[in-house]
């Protein structure tokens, strides 16, 4: 349907430029009038995910055109769709139209990243290195980071020109090309790179957070917990640094300091909540239980409910709940009063009376706040997503099917409740119940990138429709380059298309970006493939330590028998 709307659109188009053609204007009027035709194919192609089809309109409308806003544009459709030819064309009209901006001379170092031109590329590093404007730095640092087709030839170059001084001296140019180097699997070049970093700013606390950082990526987890430990006394009147050396701590994978780092200084609900979290995560009881404690007597210095702020109630039932004491969490979520926060804790009070094993009155309680018209629309339909997830997690398949359908009718075509089922038909290997839901959310909103995520990943790694999937996540690609799922998810469908050289290049860039389970399977499913099985090896062995229970992961396994 979507594809014959656009055909229809594009032959109004050419209908309403028509009249204009037989009226006989100048020559530079029926050219800007193509120009526009062009553009909106162009449009239409990018709106598809068919991204060579909109590299090759959006050129054709550069050609036509002597607009350098238009060739600049020509030029990075270009590049996402990794069309070199027409990425090269379209430089060369940007050149002529515009002066040498720092976005055009990043453009080109780009490109001769992608067609390996490895003194072409160097030179425009080297030069966007030496503007005094910030934006030059940050062009190369771009180029460098999704340029290549070869990440071993960025590494190089990225050593060579540390190796020539021409890392800008500034903090921030140097933490963002040493955090390339450890996203790039450079281990030695990071750590020479740290070492410098420690040497030039040394007394600065984004420095020490710098060099613990690369500690824990080396498995020196000892040096790294001194570093992080050596900063805390920094930390007490600094609530931004304490909030960094928790994420560190953690990263290290020890939550518990990280909940003992934001213990420091004045404390608030927010900071108490992320505390538990943390405490909750490394299955500490005892510190938990303290902090618990602690928290029930901050309010004007009583331990009674009714001298408690709404929100305070709320973080407390949530306490209690990590701490798997049910019918305190039921009680702190049934004492917080009329409000924004009374929406949310009447919900937490159905997972707390599921938990307690009062499953009918859980699916009762949900039901009256589906029928509760005095409650805001978002917490209703939030009520049928808790019922739906209570549901599956007490194996009521149909059960769980039924409540989306309940909500679907009390709120048709609410996104989240679409993408919700969809994911759960996915869950089913109903795989054309779980299209029709995503779907029928392009349809409502055709920009939707988590529901093309979510249809082209499906189609790649459930069925054999690899070049709609593709079309699906280049359309996601477009809107979000940088998205970890989303890379993951294009690398998984070259993959699937037998382009392995090019999967494993986008995999690994979404493994450093997040380390994730299902993504880190992938990655070793393509190494094993390709015959590297004993780093495959290693990333299954990541993805066990993340997620052993993973399905991308427990398929990745069965089918390589690793």
């Amino acid at each position: 349907m979507p594809e014959m709307i656009r055909t229809t659109l594009a032959v109004l188009v050419l209908g309403a430029l028509a009249p204009l053609a037989m009226a006989a204007p100048s020559t530079a009027r029926v050219e800007k009038d193509d120009a526009l035709t062009t553009v909106m194919a162009g449009e239409f192609a990018l709106q598809a995910g068919q991204l060579p089809d909109a590299s090759r309109w959006y050129l054709e409308a550069a050609r036509q055109d002597d607009d350098a806003g238009l060739a600049e544009r020509a030029t990075r459709i270009a590049l996402l769709a990794k069309d070199d030819a027409r990425a090269a064309e379209a430089i060369k009209l940007w050149r002529a139209r515009s002066p040498r901006t720092l976005a055009l001379r990043g453009a080109e170092a780009t490109l001769a990243l992608r067609q390996g031109q490895a003194r072409v590329a160097r030179r425009e590093l080297a030069s966007l290195m030496k503007e005094p404007d910030e934006l030059g730095w940050r062009h190369a640092l771009t180029a460098l980071a999704s340029g290549g087709k070869d990440p071993q030839l960025a590494a190089r170059l990225l050593r060579e020109l540390v190796d020539d001084g021409a890392i800008p001296g500034t903090l921030q140019a140097w933490l963002a090309f040493t955090g390339l180097a450890q996203q790039l699997d450079q281990p030695a070049l990071a750590e020479r790179m740290v070492a410098d970093v420690v040497k030039r700013f040394s007394g600065e606390p984004q420095v020490a957070l710098l060099q613990a950082s690369q500690f824990i990526q080396a498995d020196r987890k000892d040096e790294a917990r001194k570093v992080l430990d050596g900063l805390l006394p920094k930390a007490a009147d600094d609530s931004g640094l304490r909030l960094k050396l928790a994420e560190e701590y953690d990263r290290l994978g020890d939550s518990a300091a990280a909940s003992r780092a934001l213990g420091q200084g004045p404390q608030d609900t927010l900071t108490y909540g992320l505390r538990a979290r943390l405490l909750a995560k490394a299955d500490d009881s005892e510190a938990l239980a303290a902090l618990y404690e602690e928290v029930k007597k901050t309010a004007n210095g009583a331990d009674q409910p009714t001298e408690f702020s709404p929100d305070r109630r709320l973080l407390l039932g949530q306490m209690a709940e990590f701490l798997k004491r049910h019918d305190e969490a039921l009680a702190w979520y049934r004492s917080v009063p009329a409000g924004e926060q009374r929406s949310e804790a009447r919900l937490r009070a159905i997972s707390a009376l599921f938990d307690l094993d009062r499953k009918e009155e859980a699916f009762a309680e949900a039901r009256k706040l589906q029928a509760d018209a005095s409650v805001e629309d978002g917490a209703r339909r939030d009520a049928y997503l808790m019922e739906a997830e209570l549901r599956q997690k007490d194996g009521q398949a149909e059960g769980e099917l039924d409540v989306f359908a309940r909500g679907l009718a009390a709120y048709p075509d609410d996104l989240a409740l679409l993408y919700s089922r969809g994911l759960a038909w996915e869950r089913r290997d109903s795989i054309e119940h779980a299209e029709a839901d995503f779907r029928r959310i392009l349809v409502i909103e055709p920009d939707n990138v988590a529901a093309l995520n979510a249809l082209g990943y499906t189609l790649a790694d459930r069925t054999t429709r690899y070049q709609e999937a593709l079309e699906l996540i280049d359309r996601a690609r477009t809107a979000a380059p940088d998205d970890a799922a989303i890379i993951d998810s294009y690398g998984w469908v070259l993959y699937r298309l037998g382009r392995n050289a090019e999967a494993l290049v986008e995999l690994r860039r979404a493994f450093t970006m997040q380390k994730d389970a299902e993504i880190a399977a992938h990655v070793a499913e393509v190494l094993w493939v390709i015959g590297q099985k004993d780093e495959a090896r290693r990333f299954f062995e990541e993805a066990r330590k993340i997620d052993p229970d993973n399905r991308s992961l427990q398929r990745a396994l069965e089918k390589t028998g690793a």
